[in-house]
């Protein structure tokens, strides 16, 4: 079989392909509640033949969305509405993943089709936002300067984490993924652009990861053993002194796997806005592999992996162990059924529910053949 379309197990959590859906914010919520968006946005997806789903960065408090418009989890209720989404998605055949996140410094912002810039916190729309120093993103959009946690703040926080597993579990996710990347509030403790304490979560290797283990490891508690727990970490920053920064990647990630994690998400810091990304066709994949084979555990990777070949070479050559497609399934959520045409999957269309797979599986989807 195509190594795309083989099985992945961790754990008991058995992914009948090795296509991912990573996290990708939608800005629709309210009050951190879904919307009449996601259930069909979330069906789709699984309908159209992705193994694992998962649900959109979810802020486990309201200051950690990054709009007003983001899912959240801080309350029983939000668990509770976020249960019908996990339902639709394990209807489909696909396993049902949800990201916990808090946004840290890059929170209260407008949508990106709304300009993306900060919002104030004396708007009724903002709120104010904290990092682990009082230091802002230091870009035309997200100027602001948040305020730096206390010790009561991230005590705080690290129960929020716990507290949204507890949630994501009993709400039926099969997949647990902590944010702890692209310049959001977990990332920002590792990274020293963005952390300049002088206490226990700052300034050496051990202190900047202190926040991000100690969350990981109090989650680990409550999430079931029996099923996958990832996180999603910025290896790379692109903004010069990757020659130190990756290899404190590599020792804090061989941390979470110390901690508990069963799986690494590889991705980009994106902690300044001056990194230059060498943005180019699956260009994490090397980075993954390192990952891979440095810490002998699976992880995923994403980034620029819209071909189904391409896909199914990084999988062959041990690079990575599932494949993040993101854009490519918003732009057509059959992405899985093209790819198993393109790289001659017999009888693709187990992939989809009977009513399309029926049609698709006759017609040539260019048009130019006649159905059989």
């Amino acid at each position: 079989m195509t190594t795309l379309f083989e099985p992945f197990k961790l754990k008991d959590v058995v992914i009948r392909n090795r296509i991912a859906v990573p996290p990708m914010c939608q800005y629709m919520a309210n009050e951190g509640f879904p919307t009449d968006w996601h259930g069909p946005h979330l069906t789709g997806l699984g309908r159209g033949g992705a193994g694992l789903v998962i649900l959109e960065a979810t802020a486990v408090s309201p200051e950690g969305r990054i709009t007003p418009n983001c899912l959240g989890i801080w309350s029983d209720a939000h668990g509770e509405a976020l249960r019908p989404l996990a339902d639709a998605i394990r209807s489909t055949g696909a396993v049902p993943g949800i990201q916990l996140a808090h946004a840290g410094r890059k929170g209260s912002a407008n949508r990106p089709w709304e300009g993306d810039h900060h919002i104030e916190a004396d708007d009724p729309r903002g709120w104010e936002t904290i990092g682990p120093s009082a230091i802002s993103f230091n870009s035309a959009k997200l100027p602001k300067i948040p305020l730096a946690m206390t010790i009561a703040d991230i005590a705080r926080v690290r129960s929020d984490f716990v507290k949204g597993a507890v949630r994501a579990r009993d709400a039926g996710f099969e997949w647990l993924e902590l944010h702890f990347a692209h310049g959001y509030l977990g990332q920002s403790f590792f990274s020293s652009h963005s952390n300049q304490r002088t206490d226990a979560y700052g300034g050496s290797l051990e202190n900047r990861s202190r926040f991000l283990l100690e969350t990981l490891s109090a989650v680990r508690k409550v999430w079931p053993e029996h099923l996958p727990l990832a996180v999603r970490f910025g290896f790379v920053e692109y903004d010069g002194g990757d020659d130190v920064h990756f290899p404190e990647a590599l020792d804090i990630a061989k941390q979470f796997q110390a901690n508990g994690a069963d799986f690494l998400n590889v991705s980009v810091g994106f902690s300044t806005p001056t990194a230059k990304v060498p943005w180019s066709p699956a260009y994490l994949a090397p980075v993954s592999e390192i990952v891979r084979r440095e810490l002998n555990m699976p992880v995923g990777v994403a980034w620029g992996i819209g071909q189904p070949a391409l896909a199914n070479d990084i999988l062959d050559r041990q690079q990575a162990d599932l494949i993040m497609v993101g854009r490519p399934l918003l732009a057509n959520p059959n992405w899985p059924f093209r790819a198993a045409q393109e790289l001659g999957v017999d009888k693709p269309a187990w992939t989809l529910p009977a009513p399309y797979a029926f049609w698709l599986d006759r017609y040539d989807l260019t048009l130019t053949q006649a159905p059989r």
